[in-house]
């Protein structure tokens, strides 16, 4: 019973240790032992009970429903504890909470239009006219509860959370508009422009609704503009300006007025053009005239996340085209950024003083907060959104992977602004949850400061924070936030200005040019290191390597194993000469020293929690890539290694998931391997990769179909351990898109529901995919078994006859066509997938032979003793694999990540040509990277064609 008391340090424990007991009075044993476990699990138990306590007594009906089904007491309890505001809608309407626990869309994300019905069946279909304010305020919080119950219970990600939230309020937005638009049409007429063409009115939203990032209580900035001149067709005529102005005006009001069920939402105006004193709606010509000739710059940057939320598409699209030259540079001009960090630095002055009257902690505007994070990716996307059109997006989280991706954040960065900005947000979240206010201030309070903490979501579910780790966690994004900002924001500071003050060495280290007395200075410390680095000639690592060398010098350990071990040190030169992604790694962990020509070793490490699994992937993962880049390891003994880590950590997530899952409905079952996690693809193959997305299916046997909700609780909780973003970065991400039916179909299958699909649905290309899997976790002999008999339906249905040959060329064609100009290396004339598919259509000859992992060339060799691969052509496709893998992981080993064609930068040529050399054979190095890969692509491609012309001649 003390257990359930700790959350609720204000309240008296013996009041409400009775008020548990005479809750539980009555209740069958069964229930409340499940009431007295779900208590145990969250953050306010004495909120939770009392909203218990108020629900029997209010509605005893409602309260005996809700409590007799697991689902929905569970969605109660968790609303109890975590909002007062839900809290008391559930009381108001307790039926809400059984709809939101049964409901069949619980697990996925609503779309807009999705929201749009609901909002018209909301309304009701008799009432066609302007809705009431209570009743788009009322419709708003029903379905904020179903929203929320997603998140609290770790259903949806923060992503997942804020585009529903988004995709409501552009439902709201555009059912509102269109009613109001309705009546006045109804009064004046349709307004028209000079020509007679229809006249359309755009709304437009900025900030987190633009870039589809909504809180649960944002304003919603918004922007009106109008197609331009003209009048109503009548009866009472109107210019369209005046037109449009009134229902600007209503809308406006409606949106945001006071009822009894709260706004629907806070309309801020005030980022239009001319701001609070311009006109309220803004015709297109004046708009483009505006931010042509008037703008301020800050004005321009925030169309950034600009869109159509709601209205006619036409005018405001024309308008964030024609403004989209004026938003990004196409030369890395900094004066304009400096001039809105200007502006960012005087925020944050006013926060400080804020903070000086006894002010709560701001986390949007504090220095190394969202707002920070916001500027910067902001400012990077100015800078390079001229030359890389791929950074343009309004989403700060995808807009943070995307400059990543094109190497304008280095992985590092990227995983600590990403843990940072998710951290915040979740922190901004549970403020306004709580009671629907818009706050970013942290209570000072220290009881509200620890109920606070424990409502965050857990890096370990089931192990809450507590207010001390909570601002140990904030403090250190903060940090690593700020570094991050003050480097790329205020000229990129060098580090040598940057070691800890702690450190003996800062003021003579500081008194030192960058570079040569840089050297000099490690001539003196380090004489054995510096011959190293002499004798090494680096050039193109060299500025990261003199960053690390500067830690090195702060830490006498480090620079000592250094100086003391010529075969450690060279390794390391070679790293920062070829991989941006490994040196950024020992930038910011140089304890990975340690890992660099250590054996590969999987066993002996307890992997109990998810922060401890990242760590243990990373340091093993830099000795896999640190063996192939150093000493040059054959690329598919490399990639088996990567697998077999892949397999170890998915496997370590899944015990994870079943440890900490809530038990299952029925107390009688007892869970442990029944689950089976089976792979496809790169990993399926053993050819998985640094930066590879693992494909993964979650499968149970049909006996235990009943607890298919228990299941895929532990499904997705290893899918968040593997993929969820940290600041110490993510291992990979889980693409479970090849299950039956695909995202509409349920993540967790029972293994007849996959043998019924594949027997009787599958297409052609699911079946020959599943030749490719392997099971990873849970029972695996039972696994293995059931994949023998996938294979026996696939061969029946595709490999006999040969059905296969005709849809297997159709897809390689529609690839081709599809992917082939973004990602030729795979997708294109004579790309990776030829030899792939080539392959997968020969083993169909001998589909009937089981066997339970095949990589590409393990494939090529029993494709070749069966006689379907004439001997030269098996040694040609050996060497094609080769290449193309090899190319593959030297652009990963670089960056990171997959490309998917050379690059053009030179530099960047010549680094993946000196590492290709490395794992591909001699007769292959004798032209230009380059030109072999043309030579290879042709051969590649006439093989292919050859051989399913062959086919179609026997």
């Amino acid at each position: 019973m003390q257990s359930l008391l700790h959350g609720a340090e204000s309240q008296d424990p013996s009041r409400v240790r009775d008020t548990l007991v005479r809750l539980k009075a009555g209740m069958p044993e069964r229930i409340a032992a499940r009431v007295q476990l779900l208590l145990a699990a969250v953050p306010d138990p004495d909120a939770s009970i009392r909203g218990l306590e108020r629900l029997r007594h209010d509605s005893p009906s409602a309260f005996d429903r809700i409590v007799s089904s697991p689902a929905a007491l569970r969605c109660a309890i968790n609303i109890f504890s975590y909002s007062r505001f839900l809290s008391e809608s559930v009381h108001q309407n307790p039926e809400y909470i059984l709809q939101v626990a049964n409901s069949g869309s619980l697990y996925r994300v609503l779309t807009a239009e999705e929201y749009q019905a609901r909002l018209v069946e909301f309304l009701g279909k008799e009432n066609q006219g302007v809705p009431a304010a209570k009743d788009l305020a009322r419709f708003r919080r029903r379905q904020l509860l179903r929203i929320a119950v997603r998140d609290i219970l770790s259903i949806a990600t923060l992503s997942d959370i804020t585009e529903e939230l988004s995709n409501m309020a552009d439902a709201v937005l555009d059912v509102t508009y269109r009613r109001i638009r309705e009546e006045f049409v109804t009064r004046h007429g349709e307004p028209r422009l000079g020509d007679g063409t229809a006249c359309g009115f755009s709304v437009i939203s900025l900030g987190k609704l633009g870039g589809k990032e909504l809180n649960y209580s944002s304003d919603i900035d918004l922007l009106f503009v109008y197609g331009g001149a003209g009048d109503t067709t009548g009866p009472d005529v109107v210019s369209n300006k005046e037109f449009y102005k009134k229902i600007a005006n209503l809308y406006t009001a409606l949106l945001s007025s006071y009822t009894a069920d709260g706004q629907c939402y806070r309309v801020d105006l005030r980022l239009r053009p001319d701001g609070s004193l311009g006109e309220i709606c803004a015709s297109l010509e004046g708009a483009r005239s505006y931010y042509e000739q008037r703008a301020r710059d800050w004005e321009k940057q925030m169309l950034i996340k600009a869109r159509v939320s709601a209205g006619e598409r036409e005018p405001g699209a024309l308008l964030l085209d024609f403004v989209e030259p004026l938003i990004y540079q196409s030369s890395l001009d900094f004066r304009s950024v400096e001039a809105v960090s200007e502006t960012r630095q005087r925020i944050s002055e006013k926060v400080a003083a804020r903070r000086a009257l006894g002010d709560g902690l701001d986390v949007k505007l504090m220095p190394g907060g969202i707002r920070d994070i916001e500027f910067l990716v902001q400012c990077l996307q100015r800078l390079h959104g001229g030359r890389e059109q791929w950074v343009r997006h309004g989403g700060t989280m995808l807009a943070l992977f995307r400059l990543r991706d094109k190497g304008l954040l280095s992985g590092a960065e990227y995983g600590r602004l990403a843990a940072a900005y998710q951290f915040f947000r979740h922190l901004e979240h549970r403020l306004q949850l709580q009671d629907d206010r818009q706050t970013h201030t942290l209570p000072k309070n220290p009881e509200e400061l620890e109920l606070l903490a424990r409502r965050m979501p857990p890096e370990i579910p089931g192990a809450m924070l507590h207010r001390q780790a909570l601002g140990r966690e904030m403090e250190e994004h903060r940090t690593a936030v700020r570094e991050i900002y003050q480097r790329v924001i205020h000229a990129q500071k060098p580090m040598y200005y940057t070691i800890p003050e702690s450190s003996a060495l800062q003021e003579e280290v500081e008194s030192l040019a960058p570079s040569s007395n840089l050297t000099r200075f490690l001539d003196q410390r380090a004489p054995q290191l510096a011959e190293v680095v002499h004798a090494a000639n680096l050039h193109r690592g060299r500025e990261r390597f003199e960053h690390f060398l500067e830690k090195a010098f702060a830490q006498a350990g480090l620079l000592a194993r250094l100086n003391a071990d010529n075969a450690l040190a060279a390794a390391v030169i070679d790293i920062f000469e070829h991989s941006r992604h490994f040196s950024d790694q020992l930038l910011r962990y140089p304890e990975l020293l340690d890992e660099i020509g250590r054996p590969v070793r999987f066993q002996g490490e307890p992997l109990e929690d998810g922060a401890g699994l990242r760590r243990f992937y990373r340091r093993q993962m830099l000795r896999i890539q640190s063996e192939s880049l150093v000493q040059a390891a054959p690329i598919f003994e490399t990639l088996e290694k990567t697998s077999a880590l892949a397999d170890v950590v998915i496997a370590a997530a899944y015990r994870i998931a079943l440890r900490e899952a809530p038990p299952p409905v029925n107390p009688s079952y007892t869970p442990c391997d029944q689950m089976t996690v089976i792979t496809l693809g790169r990993l399926g193959m053993g050819e998985f990769d640094l930066g590879s997305d693992a494909d993964l299916l979650f499968v149970i046997p049909d006996a235990d179909a009943v607890e298919h909700a228990y299941w895929s609780g532990v499904a997705e909780r290893t899918i968040h351990t593997l993929s969820s973003y940290t600041g110490e970065g993510v291992m990979f991400t889980v693409d479970t898109r090849l299950r039956p039916n695909g995202r509409e179909g349920d993540l967790v299958q029972t293994e007849g529901a996959y043998k019924a699909y594949f027997a009787g649905h599958a297409e052609a290309w699911e079946g020959i995919a599943y030749m490719k899997s392997r099971a990873v976790a849970g029972n695996i002999d039972r696994a293995t078994e059931f994949l023998h008999e996938l294979q026996e339906v696939d061969w029946r249905r595709y490999g006999q006859g040969m059905r296969s040959k005709k849809e297997l060329s159709e897809m390689r064609s529609r690839l081709e066509h599809e992917q082939g100009p973004r990602n030729p290396l795979k997708a294109g004339m004579g790309g990776y997938y030829d030899i792939d598919f080539a392959l997968m259509y020969l083993r169909l000859k001998g589909a009937g032979i089981f066997y339970k992992v095949l990589n590409t060339p393990a494939r090529i060799d029993v494709i070749e003793k069966m006689g379907h691969l004439e001997r030269e052509d098996a040694d040609f496709l050996r060497d094609a694999a080769t290449f193309y893998r090899a190319i593959d992981h030297g652009q990963r080993i670089i960056s990171g990540h997959a490309e998917g064609s050379l690059p053009t930068a030179q530099a960047q040529f010549e680094v993946l040509t000196e590492l290709v050399q490395r794992w591909t054979p001699a007769h292959l190095h004798q032209q230009r990277l380059d030109v072999t890969l043309r030579d290879i692509r042709k051969r590649t491609r006439e093989f292919f064609h050859q051989l399913f012309r062959r086919s179609e001649n026997r």
